[in-house]
């Protein structure tokens, strides 16, 4: 069956309570058979089980490619950002910065592992990258610098305050995700998983690293 467009079909997104409601039951079905097949799940597919039309689909999302790509996106938007910048914007001159660290590493982490679709999208993105070329480009265009600006603003300040020093904020954040999530994602691909308490071992020594590698060297 041909998942693209044609021609002639419209492409313009429908607006309207009608068509936003439309639009959250082609992303719920989607995202439950992109889980569970893979890009192998057909537009046909994802209509049936939203309950609307193969057009609709086309009309909200133009490709099975673009609509793929929302819904992996989705997986990828770990609330890094707000946490650490608010626990930053919380610490002041003095505040413990290992603490204030360690409580946004925890928020983050936990808000990962409440949801076990996050880390299904995650592998989901990792597995398909090589059939949909978007994908990558979706991370490229949402990565660290641009999709975590808040997390790219608490490293900023905790630079400019002279408590860390962090020359390249978009490698910082990598390897944040790196240190803490990572290893969830690995044994996740693997169909097992991390237990609480390995969990806060690699949080609060994830944290020592990073500090410990971007604390300002004496002159």
């Amino acid at each position: 069956m041909n998942d693209t467009a044609t021609d002639g079909e419209q492409r313009t997104a429908p607006s309207g309570p009608r068509a936003a409601r439309k639009r959250q039951a082609i992303l719920a079905a989607a995202r439950t058979l992109f889980l569970r097949d893979g890009f192998d799940a057909s537009v046909d597919q994802i209509a049936a089980e939203a309950g609307v039309s193969k057009v609709t689909v086309y009309n909200h999302f133009g490709t099975k490619q673009a609509l793929f790509v929302e819904i992996v996106k989705s997986g990828l938007d770990a609330p890094l950002g707000d946490t650490l910048l608010g626990a930053v914007d919380r610490l002041g001159d003095g505040g413990d910065l290992r603490s204030a660290m360690t409580e946004a590493a925890r928020a983050w982490v936990r808000e990962i592992r409440s949801d076990p679709d996050v880390l299904a999208l995650r592998t989901l993105m990792a597995r398909e990258a090589h059939r949909v070329p978007e994908l990558e480009q979706a991370w490229r265009r949402g990565g660290p610098s641009l999709h975590h600006p808040a997390a790219r603003d608490a490293l900023a300040k905790l630079t400019a305050s002279g408590r860390l020093a962090i020359p390249d904020p978009e490698v910082a954040i990598l390897q944040l995700y790196s240190l803490l999530v990572f290893p969830h994602l690995v044994f996740h691909a693997y169909g097992t998983g991390v237990d609480d308490a390995l969990a806060d071992r690699l949080i609060t020594s994830g944290v020592d690293m990073f500090l410990s590698y971007y604390s300002p060297r004496p002159a």
